[in-house]
């Protein structure tokens, strides 16, 4: 039956190749789409991680995806927020999603040891691998990442929110944003002076961290305010939390499967037109109606396997391409997936041959044999 299978599937090539090339498409749709969106997921997460705060502080309103606020906060919350026993650090943070070119958040910081504002002051301080911080209100940071993708080096000139700014230090990635621009300059130039959008609180004891939180919330005033700890946004920065993402990655595997039913379907479908004569023959021969499925069915799974063999590879040269290419994008492609993904396009490839198979095995083999 084997050498059956193969001869049948090398005798029509053409058709072979479309339906295992349309069932690698199927994967590495999966495989990319599905990759970006829990990569730049992940991603976001460990790079808030990377500030060293314990506590986030956001505004009434704002959503718990730090960044995307409608809300900002006057900045003199901060001096409410130190009274709080145990904290022993708060950084204010100003943010704003720019689109021009990449999406990407902007992050006003304070960077003047002096101040009780001051961002360094976040876990590990930022690491300088050319040029300094900020020395005048026109500078601006950037992370090493976007420094080697877009060739920025130290004194060069950014333009940002329609404003020029001249790049002072290039600073290693992981903490909170890519670029970051002087607190005041950039309340100014989003027209938010004396707002932020988030506060970073350091505590001094990991054991008094839930404890100073429920100590915020419960400040007159404050009972509004998004206040979590990093465990808790850490946690809530899964696929399953955020909103509408499940029901996206439904609709990708959803559109994934029909794509492989409609191409088995059709070539399996076509492929039993073809050999009315051949079944006729197999049945006259005494093979059986389950023979005949089986037949159709094993055929059907030797494509899908090509398929996720192809589909792999095409996914993991998209992956190193797309490294390459465009640094600023996460994408995961874990073992997980690419089991799901398979088991996927192995499910909607038998779905589309059920009724090519069925069809084959109810063929009268005097008629088939008669058909011409």
């Amino acid at each position: 039956m084997n050498k059956m299978i193969v001869s049948n599937l090398v005798h029509r090539p053409l058709r072979s190749a479309i339906s295992i090339i349309a069932i690698a498409l199927e994967v590495t749709l999966i495989l990319l789409i599905v990759g970006l969106s829990i990569g730049m997921l992940n991603d976001t997460a460990q790079r808030q991680k990377g500030v060293g705060a314990d506590i986030m502080v956001t505004s009434p309103g704002s959503s718990f995806i730090t960044g995307i606020s409608g809300s900002p906060a006057p900045i003199k919350i901060a001096d409410v927020l130190r009274k709080v026993a145990h904290v022993t650090d708060v950084a204010p943070v100003a943010m704003q999603i720019n689109t021009h070119g990449n999406v990407e958040i902007i992050y006003g910081i304070d960077l003047n040891p002096k101040s009780p504002n001051d961002f360094d002051k976040m876990g590990a301080p930022f690491h300088y691998l050319s040029g300094g911080p900020f020395k005048a209100p026109d500078d601006m940071l950037v992370d090493d990442v976007v420094a080697s993708q877009k060739n920025i080096h130290v004194g060069d000139t950014q333009e940002l929110f329609n404003h020029k700014f001249r790049v002072s230090g290039i600073v290693m990635s992981g903490k909170g944003a890519r670029k970051y621009l002087p607190l005041a300059t950039f309340q100014d130039l989003t027209g938010s002076n004396g707002k932020v959008s988030v506060f970073y609180v350091k505590v001094d004891k990991s054991k008094n961290i839930d404890g100073v939180a429920k100590a915020i919330q419960a400040i007159p005033g404050m009972e509004n305010y998004g206040v979590r700890t990093l465990a808790e946004y850490m946690s809530m920065m899964t696929a399953q939390n955020l909103p509408g993402f499940s029901k996206f990655i439904d609709v990708v595997i959803g559109v994934s499967l029909i794509i492989g039913f409609i191409v088995i379907f059709q070539s399996m479908y076509t492929a039993v037109m073809e050999r009315t004569r051949e079944i006729g023959i197999l049945k006259s021969l005494g093979a059986s109606k389950l023979y005949i499925i089986n037949v159709i069915l094993r055929e059907t799974l030797a494509l899908a396997v090509c398929g996720i063999v192809v589909g792999i590879l095409f996914s993991l040269s998209a992956l190193a391409a797309i490294r390459h290419m465009v640094p600023l994008l996460t994408v995961m492609m874990t073992p997980g997936w690419m089991l799901r993904a398979a088991m996927i396009a192995i499910v909607g490839a038998i779905l589309g041959a059920l009724y090519p198979a069925f069809k084959a095995a109810q063929k009268d083999p005097i008629d088939a044999l008669a058909y011409e």
